[in-house]
């Protein structure tokens, strides 16, 4: 059986090209998925364009989410039909990814789609949404509550920020959107955001402790953002670090920590435990799913446009979530 894919060739940059391939070209693995919908990712980004070492071998096709339908599969958890998503664990790294019709993958990577989401629909979420859905998990476990103070989303017009304010909006807690693009303003209001701002209007401190100002964040920056708006978390407030778009050094005081009693809570959506996996799918299938998904979609495209909105998405010309139809 013959389908589409795009394929990585070679280590480097702008070696991805479309291709026509055969099922037994896919790395191995027990359960063949029929591909409906991916999405691109800033990982895929860096993946497709050749600009980060995100591929672990070659050739290989990127893309780190996929939903559909079990084409195949040696696995009694996974018949013929059934609807199934795939996240992180290696998909579009060291396993043939997302961004082609068919995927091969180990039958512990699969999660049955929980019913109140169509494959579509998880691909709005992929691994934006997951991650978002960990940063929950973990600040909920740690009593983040909306009494603390507010929450503050960096890098909120971006897919992991977008949904993070409005899936905090929705659990109750007043949402300061940290964003540079000026035309996102609206959006994110619309999204629940009480507060939307550029990076510089915060007025970040320098002192070792500043005024209480936050109840905690969810951050997608790191570098000078995050240890300015450590300095001004509330006590025993937490701070879910999930990117690094500003830097990946963190020169910070124990100060919040031994004084105020602050946590970073470390945020990896790749290796998340199987069982939480299933757990956070099922709840942003329900009580943590956003009143409309489409909201959150900034374009549908299909293979033959991928390159380009990569490119695209670099240069930091995009927002949301940017769908791939593969059927």
């Amino acid at each position: 059986m013959t389908f589409r894919a795009l394929r990585v060739l070679k280590d480097g940059v702008n070696q991805s090209q479309l291709v026509t391939m055969d099922w037994d070209q896919l790395a191995p693995g027990n359960v063949l998925i029929e591909a409906e919908w991916s999405s691109i990712n800033y990982k895929d980004a860096l993946a497709i364009t050749g600009r980060g070492k995100i591929l672990k071998k070659f050739p290989s096709n990127p893309g780190i989410d996929v939903a559909g339908r079990v084409k195949q599969s040696d696995d009694p958890r996974y018949p013929l039909g059934m609807p199934v998503l795939v996240t992180g664990c290696g998909l579009g790294e060291n396993q043939d990814g997302g961004l082609a019709q068919y995927v091969k993958v180990p039958a512990e990577w699969v999660i049955p789609l929980p019913p109140g989401l169509s494959p579509r629909d998880a691909m709005i979420f992929g691994t934006a949404g997951f991650t978002v859905g960990i940063c929950l998990h973990r600040l909920l476990r740690n009593d983040q509550t909306p009494d603390k103070g507010p929450m503050v989303v960096t890098g909120a017009s971006g897919g992991v920020g977008s949904l993070a304010v409005a899936m905090l909006a929705k659990l109750g807690f007043e949402v300061i959107a940290v964003s540079g693009k000026d035309e996102q303003k609206e959006p994110l209001r619309a999204l629940g955001a009480a507060r939307v701002m550029r990076p510089e209007e915060l007025e970040l401190g320098q002192k070792p402790l500043e005024t209480v100002r936050f109840g905690g964040a969810i951050d997608n920056v790191g570098g000078p953002l995050l240890e300015g708006i450590l300095r001004h978390v509330n006590l025993w407030g937490n701070v879910a670090s999930v990117g690094l778009a500003g830097g990946h050094t963190l020169q910070a005081t124990v100060m919040p920590f031994i004084l105020r009693g602050v946590s970073i809570l470390g945020i990896s959506s790749t290796n998340c435990p199987r069982p939480l996996r299933e757990e956070i799918w099922k709840k942003l299938a329900g009580e943590w799913k956003p009143r409309s998904l489409d909201a959150f979609v900034s374009r549908e495209i299909t293979l033959d446009a991928v390159t380009m909105a990569a490119e695209e998405m670099l240069e930091r010309k995009t927002s949301g979530r940017t769908l791939v139809k593969l059927t």
